[in-house]
């Protein structure tokens, strides 16, 4: 009997070349993007509540789309925290790594939304997107090594909560980098890291990433596809994700797969992401 070869990249919709996939977690694998701006706005209201009483000030509150794009999506938690308050003229200490929640530090904090998107993810769950997950079997079944890539420190629970952490063979989190002294996005140190781990040149790996940062810092690192995924659906993002880097922008993963002989086990055919020869 004949043995099974690898498919390879263009199975999936990317150039030949490639030989590994890097995911980004929140916006991509799951839709815990959403969890995370609603734990961040609690947050900070409970935060800026009491910033405002104790100087009887009006500071503009946490927008969960404005402001979680523009200063905490795709970036480390203390980086996030630093550059809201920083958008609103507010300096914190960085206080101790063992503050609690209602610390007015950048750890006590961090602290706090913790405690908010662990209540948040219990309740609602992982929202796990089916399409992202078919796709990185369709990968793994086409000979493509997969990583898992995010600034979050939640990547075990999430990943552990939606039984999907098997598909991966290579994570990279919020602590690892930290661990590591990796930068946050947009450097591309967490890229660059878990393509080490997979052992690939960046520029034979393919990044698919939610956020603006992610895809700058798949661009700084040369890496050879950088797929934006636009969860909004609207061209002003499409756009703003092809600026800061992005070669194809796609709503779902699926979009990169011919609609039909998509199943794992069967050879599909596909329209090539523009990266690598373009």
């Amino acid at each position: 009997m004949q043995e099974d070869t690898p498919l390879g990249a263009e199975a999936i919709g990317l150039d030949p070349a490639v030989r590994a996939c890097l995911f980004d977690l929140d916006g991509v694998l799951t839709r815990a993007a959403e969890i995370h701006a609603e734990a961040w706005r609690r947050t900070f209201d409970a935060f800026l509540t009491a910033y405002d009483a104790r100087g009887s000030r009006h500071t503009a509150p946490f927008d969960e789309q404005t402001d979680y794009e523009l200063y905490l999506d795709g970036r480390t938690r203390t980086d996030g925290i630093r550059a809201f308050l920083g958008s609103r003229g507010i300096e914190v200490p960085m206080g101790d790594p063992e503050d609690k929640p209602g610390t007015d530090t950048m750890y006590g904090i961090g602290a706090a939304k913790q405690s908010e998107f662990l209540a948040l993810l219990g309740t609602h769950g992982p929202r796990l997107d089916d399409d992202a997950v078919r796709y990185v079997r369709e990968a793994r079944y086409a000979g493509l090594s997969c990583a898992v890539v995010t600034c979050s420190a939640n990547a075990d629970a999430l990943l552990s909560a939606a039984g999907v952490a098997h598909l991966f063979d290579v994570r990279i989190d919020g602590r690892l980098a930290t661990a590591l002294g990796l930068l946050g996005k947009p450097a591309p140190d967490v890229y660059i890291a878990a393509a080490r781990g997979l052992e690939v040149k960046p520029g034979h790996a393919a990044v698919f990433d939610a956020s603006l940062p992610g895809v700058e810092a798949a661009r700084t690192g040369g890496f050879g596809a950088i797929v934006g995924v636009d969860r909004l659906g609207g061209g002003g993002y499409r756009a703003r994700l092809r600026a800061h880097g992005a070669t194809t922008v796609v709503r779902e993963l699926g979009e990169l797969l011919v609609q039909s002989g998509t199943a794992t086990g069967a050879q599909p055919a596909a329209r090539r992401v523009p990266g690598l020869e373009d």
